[in-house]
């Protein structure tokens, strides 16, 4: 696989009147097209932030960040952010009316999406009116409208309860390989680290730098919830997880 992403000793440090921060610090990392990367480690250790500085939301204080002209980049975060005024289609078509890219042809796709993804008979619904897994695939739908080829997602399953968690994920995992998507996934869940990455990225503790990176190889890798049943994913839960640094 090719690279679609390729980051270079990227530093990220934040001022206030009395000192400053050092979050990360030397973060190198190459990301290949169609791949699923999770990035874990201690809380404060700057994982959200490289997301941040990724999708344009904070500026890096140095580094390289080495990305095609014709990739788009999508941000899912954490909490869905749907406007509850707004009913589900038009939540869908925020991005595009935002990138002035609101096409009869791009709303046809987003349609499509709903279709595919069982929420088409709920396009005329609210949020209020949907669980919160609905509301996450919503969240996923608007995101993917606007076509992105790299998807961040920074703990997109936090706000939901540990049943809905896993359903959701094998959602939305489906969904991001069936649109052939790359995709970067920030989170404390290890188990759900394991069960939906091609690699996981470790943090040492702040200020953020790659401890060690794992090959994630499961015997009949499939869904995230039967590969929690894979006979090699305890063991690489066990090894990640003396490998964060927790207790810090």
């Amino acid at each position: 696989m090719d690279n679609i992403l390729k980051i270079e000793n990227l530093k990220k440090i934040y001022h206030t009147k009395y000192q400053e921060t050092l979050a990360v610090e030397n973060f190198s990392f190459e990301l290949k097209r169609g791949e699923f990367v999770a990035i874990v480690g201690p809380s404060g250790c700057g994982k959200s932030t490289i997301l941040s500085i990724l999708c344009g939301l904070e500026q890096k204080s140095d580094g390289n960040i080495i990305i095609d002209n014709n990739i788009n980049i999508g941000y899912m975060l954490q909490n869905d952010a749907l406007f509850e005024w707004r009913n589900i289609l038009n939540n869908c078509l925020l991005g595009l009316e935002i990138n002035n890219t609101l096409t009869e042809e791009n709303k046809s796709y987003v349609l499509e999406l709903l279709k595919n993804y069982g929420l088409y008979d709920f396009k005329d619904s609210f949020p209020n009116n949907l669980s919160g897994g609905m509301r996450q695939r919503v969240a996923l739908i608007r995101t993917l409208a606007t076509k992105p080829d790299i998807l961040l997602l920074d703990e997109p399953f936090s706000a939901l309860d540990y049943q809905t968690r896993l359903a959701v994920s094998d959602d939305v995992y489906q969904i991001i390989k069936k649109e052939n998507k790359s995709a970067i996934m920030v989170t404390h869940d290890l188990a759900e680290a394991i069960s939906m990455a091609d690699r996981i990225v470790v943090l040492t503790k702040r200020p953020g730098t790659i401890k060690s990176i794992y090959e994630i190889n499961l015997t009949n890798k499939s869904t995230p919830i039967k590969n929690r049943r894979a006979k090699e994913f305890s063991y690489y839960y066990d090894m990640i997880w003396k490998d964060i640094d927790y207790h810090v």
